[in-house]
């Protein structure tokens, strides 16, 4: 073996080996490894831009521009809290700089600010660099026009009539389509959750029903299954939620009803969930409820759902005979109406839910 240069046979980078091979992720690194310019060529290279070609360039300047914006106009940060030499174009002039300046071993402000700026970029050009920014209005069309045609407003809101025999309609208090998540809210909940990467962020369209009754909200789910509006095959289970009542509970009580009434329509909803809540409250003295929930340390324990993320296959012309197809991810929440209600107000308020979320982000671009 060839024993010259010993000092850097045993020299590794500790911030590098955390991400590769420590399960950390790249925001949470105090410093880069990049110390004059022609290390910063090669690591935009292999990150995906060529300084040497203009539209790269043009694009990490926009993407500056979006983290300034996200910096002082989402996240709070007074302008003249970022040195001019980190947000000022003209001062900066190189954008590498920036990834120079974040390598330094002092955490000076230079050095801070640095890094908090190609946080933001980063997440950015991750958060626009998918699928939905390229095919945003044929995923939403085509994933939301099924459940959109399923909803009919008489004198009340209801799912339109089952096909199948021996079902009756349900009525709901409220649906809604989500707005899909502007690029500014996936970056603030990429920046907050330590474990979210944009592509993880499966909810940026999806719709919401909101029922009456607790075995209404399970009559919706028969419904969009039999009806064909989704495939269940296509479910991913480890984004479901459900804390609302178990499954295995829920059959229970329906078998028991079956039994002793047949396909005779005895009892309303409402009679039903009194049935399925003192059965609940029995089970809960004996033994453990098939209950979970993905965890959110920014939602309320109050809210209590059923959400599922389920995919479609989206195909979109791209010249005329040629299709190119791709599954795309929604979300379906679905609650009784005194869930509802009690999101709109108190410690689940939506309002109170992003201004936890933005004040992680805070901590975490700035390692405040």
């Amino acid at each position: 073996m060839n024993i010259q240069n010993t000092s850097s046979f045993y020299k590794f980078n500790f911030e590098e080996l955390s991400v590769v091979a420590g399960g950390q992720s790249v925001l949470d690194q105090p410093r880069l490894n990049i110390h004059n310019l022609n290390e910063a060529d090669s690591f935009l290279k292999s990150y995906g831009f060529d300084i040497s070609v203009e539209k790269d360039r043009t694009n990490l300047w926009y993407f500056h521009r979006r983290a300034l914006v996200l910096l002082t106009s989402k996240l709070k940060f007074a302008e003249n809290e970022i040195p001019e030499a980190v947000r000022v174009p003209e001062k900066l002039r190189d954008l590498r700089n920036l990834l120079i300046w974040a390598s330094s071993p002092a955490s000076d402000t230079l050095q801070r600010w640095s890094c908090a700026m190609l946080r933001c970029i980063h997440v950015f050009i991750h958060s626009e660099s998918d699928l939905f920014s390229s095919f945003s209005e044929e995923i939403q069309r085509q994933v939301l026009s099924s459940f959109e045609q399923c909803v009919v407003q008489q004198e009340k809101l209801y799912l339109r009539s089952f096909k199948k025999e021996g079902h009756p309609r349900v009525e709901l208090s409220s649906f809604q389509t989500k707005p899909f998540k502007t690029s500014s809210s996936s970056v603030i909940k990429l920046l907050a959750k330590p474990d979210a990467v944009a592509m993880k962020i499966f909810d940026k369209v999806g719709v919401r029903f909101v029922t009456k009754t607790i075995f209404d909200s399970f009559q919706v789910i028969r419904f969009l299954v039999e009806e064909n509006l989704m495939s269940y095959a296509h479910i991913m289970p480890d984004q479901s939620s459900n804390n609302l009542y178990p499954v295995n509970e829920f059959i229970r009580v329906c078998e028991k009803l079956n039994d002793k009434h047949g396909t005779e329509q005895t009892h309303s909803p409402e009679k039903i969930d009194r049935l399925l809540r003192a059965h609940l409250k029995s089970q809960t003295k004996t033994g453990f409820l098939n209950l979970f929930r993905k965890s959110n340390p920014f939602s309320a324990n109050d809210f209590q759902y059923i959400k599922f993320i389920s995919r479609k296959l989206i195909r979109v012309e791209t010249s005329p005979g040629k299709e190119f197809s791709f599954f795309y991810p929604f979300e379906v929440q679905i609650m009784n109406l005194a869930t509802y209600s009690k999101m709109q107000d108190g410690d689940s308020e939506h309002a109170a839910y992003k201004n936890r979320q933005i004040e992680a982000a805070r901590k975490r671009v700035l390692k405040i």
